[in-house]
């Protein structure tokens, strides 16, 4: 589904997506190498993006440099230091209660944000609470997110996908955590660090030193990677390798709509 009219060498930063756009689980998607290199050999910037905080940027940049892309964490921008550096600025000294992971959790208090173990043991006062992809996530842990967000907590996280992509299927990702907290709550989520939000495309382009108007996003998603690469003024590329087939990029609306649909990252940087 290739469209003839992109030149890739018309842009100078490129700004990649990981899960289903570069690799899935522990699989490389075919070219993702080849097509890094090329841009990297020709002069191009190329940083990669994630919604998942799962790992550390420094885990993203092994597992990259161990499937065959040399990567430094510096080349990492993902949803958990984006929304722990925004919190940490916008709102210094403010408490947060995580339902997520220990590098999620890291990364907050690298950033100087204090993280509450247990919401009822201070009464309750915790200013956020930060949802996102957790697979610890318990009804004790839900609960006492609950709990807060009834008594005033205000309602972030890290990124909205609803589902993640991997090998044979998905799973079920921060969007889920985030709509069973608003049903049972009445709270409504107020920002994300990760895409679509601005938040990830500034501190991408920061890396990148490059304007939107001659960057491009590559991603697999309509309502994530698309959504945030138009909204900014980046050229935006679907590829069709994870979560989004034919017959939703023919039924997305406007403002989700790709510039380029590929098959797959190969076709982006012909041999």
């Amino acid at each position: 589904m290739a469209q003839a009219s992109f030149e890739w060498q018309a842009y100078r930063g490129y700004i990649f997506d990981l899960d289903g756009t570069v690799y899935l689980g522990e699989r490389l998607i075919p070219g993702a190498d080849r097509v890094v290199a090329t841009l990297r050999a020709s002069g191009r910037r190329v940083v990669f993006l994630s919604n998942k905080p799962l790992e550390s940027r420094e885990s993203y940049a092994a597992k990259l440099t161990r499937l065959g892309i040399p990567t430094a964490p510096e080349d990492v921008i993902h949803s958990s230091a984006v929304l722990a550096r925004a919190l940490a600025t916008r709102h210094p000294g403010a408490t947060a209660f995580v339902l997520g992971e220990p590098p999620l959790i890291e990364e907050l208090r690298r950033a100087g944000v204090p993280v509450v173990q247990d919401p009822a043991a201070v009464g309750w006062r915790v200013d956020f609470v930060v949802a996102a992809f957790d697979r610890t996530l318990t009804w004790e842990k839900l609960n006492d997110a609950h709990q807060a967000l009834r008594r005033g907590a205000r309602l972030v996280a890290t990124n909205p996908d609803r589902t993640c992509p991997v090998e044979g299927g998905d799973v079920p990702d921060a969007g889920a955590v985030i709509a069973a907290l608003e049903a049972s709550s009445g709270r409504r989520l107020e920002w994300v660090g990760g895409k679509p939000s601005p938040l990830v495309v500034e501190a991408a382009l920061a890396r990148l030193g490059t304007q939107p108007h001659e960057t491009v996003m590559v991603g697999d998603r309509l309502e994530t990677d698309m959504a945030m690469a138009r909204r900014a003024g980046l050229t935006a590329v679907l590829v069709l390798t994870g979560v989004t087939g034919p017959d939703l990029v023919a039924s997305a609306p406007e403002p989700w709509r790709p510039d380029l649909v590929l098959d797959s990252i190969d076709q982006l940087v012909r041999p």
